[in-house]
């Protein structure tokens, strides 16, 4: 499996609104075309920051997937321009998990 650990520092105070989204219609749209997410975690540290894993299959099918959800109905008509206004930047680093070390639920 392919995984995206992604780190997102948010504008301030926008944290709690951007999980809501995230978790209620993101998440299920990750699902539905299935790319799996873990967390999200949010920083104890800082209440602008929090992180996820998303999982591919493999490399070949993470570009045709992230491409159905970026191109996809909910993300141009709704998504993008609630959650983007709302990131002040991300980290993506992809790794490779091989030996299936990480658990989906």
């Amino acid at each position: 499996m392919i995984i995206e650990m992604r780190t997102y520092k948010l504008k301030p105070g926008v944290r709690e609104k951007f999980l809501a989204v995230f978790r209620a219609k993101s998440m299920p749209a990750h699902d539905e075309i299935g790319m799996k997410i873990l967390g999200p975690w949010p920083s104890i540290e800082d209440p602008d920051i929090f992180f996820f894993m998303r999982g591919f299959p493999d490399l070949e099918s993470r570009e045709p997937m992230k491409a159905k959800f970026y191109e996809g109905q909910l993300w141009k008509q709704e998504l993008e321009n609630v959650l983007m206004p709302m990131i002040e930047k991300y980290d993506v680093v992809l790794v490779d998990d091989a030996e299936g070390l990480v658990r989906w639920e």
